[in-house]
């Protein structure tokens, strides 16, 4: 515990000046008392001893030594809980996600909930944003600032073909600050032998149609995932019947895919929501749950301290008036 205005503890100095005073209004009060009673105003009383006798001014005294060690503004190391983590938004931007059995589009819908998403947050959240397609791409690096977030989750765009794989391999990259890439067996930092390491409290919420159209295997960096700790929870987008979208005079047929997403969120500990909608998606990304932990942080407890000694200041009256009428 720490002291913001040390001076004040000066206070506690007048403490034994009221000790003082009050020993001697104890004499004058024996006196007093003899004296009546020479005079025979008073009848004598036997002496004896009386052990709550000065319960109420101990209280009392006690009361008034906590309040002056309020004044000096302590500080105490506090334990909150408060949700911590991180969430990668990894936003399928390939050709398919412009379809509108979603809408407006499914690209869109996710946009939009997304943003729902991240006005939710509490400050203690980093949030991070990737695009892939047929590449992968930080849009953001996991940040606590919301702005810079929303401002990366309006830039999508949808173009090119889709791969799950790439997704997946980027999102670990933004949650592990380090560049992972596909070695075939394996999966390590670029030129060099070290494993990715392990980040508890750390999820990629993969929003997608779920339609593979390259490498690398989705399922392997699934598992790369689950070593490392961080869960996937799909978003499937679309409907199993499918719709046909028009690119560039072609009719391209496409559907949600949701094998490939269920077998990714088993492997990771996450979970596959099929989001038929922009309300549902909404519900989706209300049900992702980080861990909660507990913080030591710096709290001022002036207020704290200050009601102990209310409490003591009450407790001291309520003796002394219960046992002689009077507070003093």
């Amino acid at each position: 515990m720490t002291l913001t205005w040390p001076w004040a503890l000066l206070g506690l100095l007048a403490l034994p000046l009221v000790l003082l005073a009050y020993r001697r209004l104890l004499r004058r009060q024996a006196a007093r008392r003899t004296e009546l009673a020479l005079r025979g105003l008073v009848v004598a009383r036997p002496t004896r001893r009386d052990r709550l006798r000065h319960l109420a001014p101990a209280l009392l005294l006690t009361a008034l030594a906590v309040m002056l060690f309020a004044m000096s503004r302590p500080v105490a190391a506090v334990a909150e809980p408060a949700r911590e983590g991180t969430v990668v938004l990894a936003f399928d931007v390939s050709t398919s996600m412009g379809a509108k059995d979603v809408q407006p589009t499914r690209l869109d819908a996710a946009k939009a909930a997304a943003k729902v998403f991240i006005d939710k947050q509490p400050p203690t959240i980093k949030l991070g944003v990737v695009a892939f397609g047929g590449n992968g791409v930080i849009a953001q690096q996991p940040t606590t600032d919301k702005a810079q977030v929303l401002a990366a989750v309006g830039r999508l765009q949808p173009s090119g073909e889709t791969s799950l794989g790439r997704g997946i391999l980027t999102s670990l990259s933004a949650i592990a600050g380090k560049p992972i890439v596909s070695s075939g067996d394996g999966e390590n930092v670029a030129g060099s032998e070290t494993p990715i390491g392990y980040y508890p409290g750390t999820a990629v919420v993969l929003l997608t149609d779920g339609e593979n159209t390259s490498g690398p295997d989705p399922t392997e960096l699934a598992d790369l995932a689950s070593s490392a700790g961080v869960k996937i929870f799909p978003i499937g987008l679309g409907s199993a019947a499918g719709t046909v979208l028009q690119v560039g005079g072609f009719s391209i047929a496409t559907r949600l895919d949701e094998d490939a997403l269920k077998k990714m969120a088993t492997t990771t500990g996450g979970t596959y929501y099929a989001a038929g909608d922009a309300s549902t998606l909404t519900q989706v990304y209300d049900s992702i749950q980080l861990t909660w932990v507990s913080r030591t942080v710096p709290r001022e407890v002036t207020s704290l301290i200050a009601g102990i000694a209310t409490l003591l200041l009450l407790l001291g009256t309520a003796v002394s008036v219960l046992r002689q009428g009077r507070v003093v």
